[in-house]
């Protein structure tokens, strides 16, 4: 989870760099039409790092949740891992052998 994190705030921090490059880029070219396309990806830009930190906050809670939830009945997590591995190993299992393999 946290590499996943850490790759998607990499992304993102890119594609912010890379706009603001953009927007420095064009600061100095006139015209109406550039004004509100800068003016359209800054508003684009701070959605974004809103977008991003809520998302962030939620993944992170949820996985706390589910550290506390197998913490507290690591029994039943087991099992229901146990269960989930066997139905997806049964599944691929049954696709490979409709394939020929």
């Amino acid at each position: 989870m946290e590499t996943t994190t850490r790759s998607s705030g990499n992304d993102v921090g890119s594609l912010t760099e890379d706009a603001r490059a953009l927007m420095n880029a064009t600061a100095d070219v006139a015209g109406e039409k550039v004004r509100e396309a800068r003016k359209r990806l800054a508003e684009a830009m701070e959605r974004s790092k809103e977008i991003y930190g809520s998302v962030r906050e939620r993944a992170i809670e949820g996985a706390k949740a589910a550290d506390e939830a197998v913490h507290k009945h690591p029994y039943q997590a087991i099992g229901i891992a146990l269960g989930v591995g066997a139905l997806i190993g049964y599944l691929i299992a049954r696709r490979g052998y409709r394939n020929g393999d």
